[in-house]
C-alpha cells in the first residue's frame, strides 16, 4: 500500500514539493493530498505587485496546474481550509466536513501579511478586517484592487519600508499612479541598509518619482472617500496622507497557529529539527516562511545562533526538493542516514533592480570606516579585524560599501552601480577574498566598460531563489527559448524573486547578438 502524504498549504514551496514528489505519486510508491485555502492552484506571490501594475498575467504567474496534477493521481482540493489536525488519528479535518488520513503531514502553510494596529483596521491578526481601498497585496484579488488603483492614476500610499513595499512603489509610479512610502527611521530598508546607503536609496527613489515619508509614525486611516473608503493616513504628529489606495507592507509572520492546535512546538515559525521533521513528531514535517529549523539538541551550536524563517522563497524551495527526497526514501523503506544532510542556507542578498535604479545588500554592513569598537569587535585569537571600504557619489545616486573580514566580505551594499553590485554578490556567495585594490571593483561601473558588457556572468548563478546558472539559462536559449517566459519554463529561472529577469533578458540578447554577427 503507498503511503498517503498530506500537504497543507498550496503556495510557491508546496508547489515545488509537488512537483519534486509527482515521480513517486505516478509510480505509485505515494499517496498525495495537496489543501490550499485559495480557489487558484498554485503561483507566484511575490509578484503579485508586478500583476497589479499590469506587468505581467495571471497565467504567467501560475506554477502548477491542478488539472493535469489531477490526471497524475494528485488529489487537489482548493478553496478548503484544515480545520484541525487530529494527530492521534493521524487525520487532516476539513472546513467542508471531510476528512483525510495521512502517514506523513507537511505544513507548508506559508506566511501572512503582518496587520499594523491603525484605528479604522481590526488589528486581530488572523482575521483582519481592511476597508476598501485598503489592501495587504498578497493574492490575486489584492492584485486586481492595485490595478485599478493605477490604471486610475491614482494616489498609492505604500506604508512600509521593506524590499516588497518599495518594488510596489517603484513599479507603481513608473506605471503613472502617484506614490508615496511612509515609514519609520530616517531611511527606507532600515534593518538592512547603513544610513549611507540608505540615504543615497532614498533619494534614488525620489528621482524615480516616488515620494518618500521618512522617521513617520501611523496611528489610523480616514474613510472619507466618495465610497466610504479610504482617503488618508493619520500620522502621529497631526498630519495626514491623502491618497486613494493604501498599500499595507509591514511585513509578514509565519502561520503558526494549526501546528499550535495540534501541540507542536513553535518560536517564530513551527519548530523543526535538520531533517524537517516537528519536534518530537516524526510524521509531521514543515518547510519553507512557515518553519523554524531549531534542533531540540541544546548542544547544536548552529541552531543556538539561528534564526527564524528568511521569508524567502529559494530557501523554501531547496528544503522542498531535499525534503521530496527525504520522503520517497522513507516511502521506499530505505536507511534516511545515507541522505546527505539539509544544506545549512547562506545569509541572504536584497536585490532592488528598477528603470534607472539598482541596489544590492548583503551580510552586516552597519560598521562605519571609523568606529573602532565595531571594527575590533570579534577580533580575538588571531581572528582578523573588520575593515571597511567606503565610496559615495550622493549627487550621482552612487554608493558602495564593503565590510571585510581577512579580505572576505561580511557584508555589502552597492547603489546605482549595478557591475559593481553583481560582482560583489557573487564575491559574497562563493566566501572568495577581493582584491588588495578595492577601486577595481569600482571601475566595473566606470565609462571605459564596454556597452552591453553588463550581462550576466555565465558560469555564476543568475537565479540565486531557483539555484540556476548562467551556463543553464544560455543552453536553454541555444535550445530555442527566446524570450524570460521560455527559459523561466525550461529551467524555473526568474520564478522567484524577478530580480534575474533582467540578467536573463541580457543572455538571450547576447546570444541572438552572436548569432546575427555570424
Amino acid at each position: 500500500m503507498s503511503e498517503q502524504i498530506v500537504i497543507v498549504g498550496f503556495g510557491p514551496v508546496a508547489a515545488r514539493l509537488v512537483d519534486e514528489l509527482l515521480p513517486a505519486v505516478r509510480s505509485g510508491k505515494v499517496g498525495m493530498t495537496v489543501v490550499g485555502e485559495e480557489a487558484e492552484a498554485a503561483y507566484n506571490r511575490v509578484l503579485v505587485a508586478d500583476l497589479g501594475v499590469g506587468r505581467t498575467t495571471a497565467e504567467a504567474l501560475a506554477l502548477s496546474d491542478a488539472a493535469e496534477l489531477a490526471g497524475d493521481g494528485v488529489d487537489i482540493r482548493l478553496g478548503v481550509r484544515v480545520k484541525r489536525v487530529d494527530r492521534a488519528r493521524q487525520q487532516v479535518l476539513l472546513s467542508d466536513g471531510g476528512a483525510v488520513h495521512y502517514d506523513r503531514l507537511v505544513f507548508a502553510t506559508g506566511s501572512r501579511p503582518v496587520i499594523p494596529n491603525l484605528t479604522g483596521i481590526n488589528p486581530d491578526p488572523t482575521h483582519p478586517v481592511l476597508p476598501a481601498g485598503v489592501t495587504a497585496l498578497r493574492d490575486l484579488r489584492d492584485a486586481g484592487v492595485l490595478r485599478q488603483a493605477v490604471d486610475g492614476g491614482k494616489r498609492v500610499v505604500v506604508l512600509g519600508g521593506g524590499v516588497l513595499g518599495l518594488e510596489t512603489a517603484l513599479a507603481a509610479a513608473e506605471e503613472g499612479a502617484t506614490v508615496t512610502v511612509v515609514h519609520n527611521g530616517p531611511h527606507p530598508l532600515g534593518r538592512n541598509i547603513d544610513r549611507g546607503g540608505g540615504s543615497v536609496l532614498a533619494a534614488s527613489l525620489r528621482r524615480c518619482g516616488v515620494r518618500m515619508a521618512g522617521n513617520a509614525r501611523s496611528t489610523g486611516v480616514e474613510h472619507n472617500a466618495p465610497d466610504g473608503g479610504f482617503s488618508a493616513l493619520l500620522l502621529d504628529d497631526g498630519s495626514a496622507i491623502d491618497g486613494d489606495l493604501l498599500v499595507l507592507s509591514c511585513g509578514v509572520r509565519p502561520r503558526t497557529e494549526l501546528a499550535e492546535g495540534c501541540g507542536l512546538s513553535t518560536g517564530a515559525g513551527i519548530l523543526v529539527d535538520h531533517k524537517l521533521r516537528a519536534h518530537h513528531e516524526p510524521h509531521i514535517f514543515a518547510i519553507g516562511d512557515c518553519a523554524e529549523v531549531r534542533c531540540p539538541d541544546p548542544e547544536c551550536a548552529p541552531c543556538r545562533y539561528a534564526k527564524g524563517p528568511s521569508g524567502l522563497v529559494g530557501p523554501g524551495w531547496r528544503q522542498a526538493e531535499w525534503l521530496a527526497e527525504y520522503l520517497t526514501l522513507l516511502a521506499d523503506g530505505g536507511d534516511s542516514a545515507l541522505l546527505p544532510a539539509l544544506p545549512a542556507e547562506q545569509p541572504g542578498v536584497i536585490v532592488l533592480k528598477a528603470r534607472g535604479m539598482n541596489m544590492a545588500v548583503a551580510g552586516d554592513n552597519s560598521a562605519e570606516p571609523w568606529d573602532e569598537d565595531a571594527l575590533a569587535a570579534g577580533a580575538v585569537n588571531g581572528r582578523p579585524r573588520l575593515q571597511v571600504s567606503q565610496w559615495a557619489d550622493p549627487e550621482h545616486g552612487r554608493y558602495v560599501k564593503m565590510t571585510t573580514r581577512g579580505g572576505v566580505l561580511e557584508g555589502l551594499v552597492a547603489v546605482g552601480m549595478p557591475r559593481t553590485a553583481a560582482e560583489l554578490v557573487g564575491l559574497f556567495e562563493r566566501g572568495a577574498e577581493l582584491p588588495a585594490d578595492r577601486s577595481l571593483l569600482l571601475r566595473l561601473d566606470g565609462p571605459d566598460q564596454l556597452p552591453g558588457t553588463g550581462a550576466a556572468d555565465p558560469t555564476g548563478t543568475v537565479c540565486r531563489c531557483a539555484g540556476v546558472s548562467g551556463s543553464s539559462i544560455q543552453g536553454a536559449v541555444e535550445e530555442g527559448c527566446s524570450t524570460v517566459a521560455e527559459v523561466s519554463k525550461a529551467t524555473r529561472a526568474g520564478t522567484g524573486c524577478g530580480g534575474c529577469h533582467e540578467d536573463i533578458k541580457g543572455l538571450i540578447e547576447k546570444h541572438f547578438r552572436a548569432v546575427q554577427a555570424a
